[in-house]
């Protein structure tokens, strides 16, 4: 299946929340969720029941397109913590926490996690003074995220993140704003996860 290429915010107002494609837009009277909370398409404004497996689908779906992941790559993420100890779906909700792109974005150094993905992907980040060019790295207790040297001194991304120095942190992050510098403190916990998300439903989805 090929990379979604039609309005983000259709994605949004499918889901019925706030996925946060458009960074501080998200946030204002123009988001599309605030003016139309209905679903896309001519028969949006009906009601519909929705039951059973379309309920669990609906909230993997959400998951899925909140971390901007493909299929494949959702599945993969599923797998990786159904073998760990512990509860699945927190395990799952920890991993996608911790991926590169969600924690640029967390940290403030991007307006989205769109954003944050593109920035990786050129090269902008380093972890551990290593460069990291893959947004589903996933960080881990102690690991420092920065700019690279160059990309320090780019106005566009200083513009950034001086927009966002105010931004409220999870507990499991810190950020240096004067050095531009991010450090994750520990685990994330299900109780940092802000996102609406029913997770059992996902594990009964891929139960099945």
């Amino acid at each position: 299946m090929g990379r979604y290429s039609d309005p983000d915010c259709r994605l949004c107002r499918t889901e019925k929340t706030k996925l946060y494609f458009k960074g501080h837009k998200c946030l204002t009277e123009k988001c599309p969720v605030e003016r139309r909370a209905y679903a896309p398409g001519q028969h949006g404004r009906m009601k519909k029941r929705i039951l059973g497996y379309a309920i669990q689908l609906r909230e993997k779906q959400k998951l899925k397109r909140f971390y901007g992941m493909s299929e494949e790559q959702f599945r993969l993420f599923f797998k990786r913590a159904e073998r760990k100890r512990g509860v699945t779906g927190e395990n799952l909700l920890s991993m996608l926490e911790r991926r590169l792109d969600n924690v640029v974005f967390l940290m403030g150094l991007s307006m989205s996690r769109t954003q944050a993905r593109q920035l990786i992907t050129h090269g902008h980040f380093r972890v551990n003074d290593q460069r990291v060019n893959v947004p589903s790295f996933l960080v881990k207790p102690g690991d420092v995220v920065t700019f690279r040297d160059r990309s320090q001194k780019n106005e566009n991304l200083k513009a950034v993140a001086e927009v966002n120095r105010n931004k409220t942190l999870p507990g499991w992050l810190e950020v240096d704003w004067d050095e531009r510098r991010g450090r994750i403190l520990a685990l994330p916990t299900r109780a940092d996860i802000t996102l609406p998300i029913e997770e059992h439903l996902v594990v009964e989805l891929y139960s099945k």
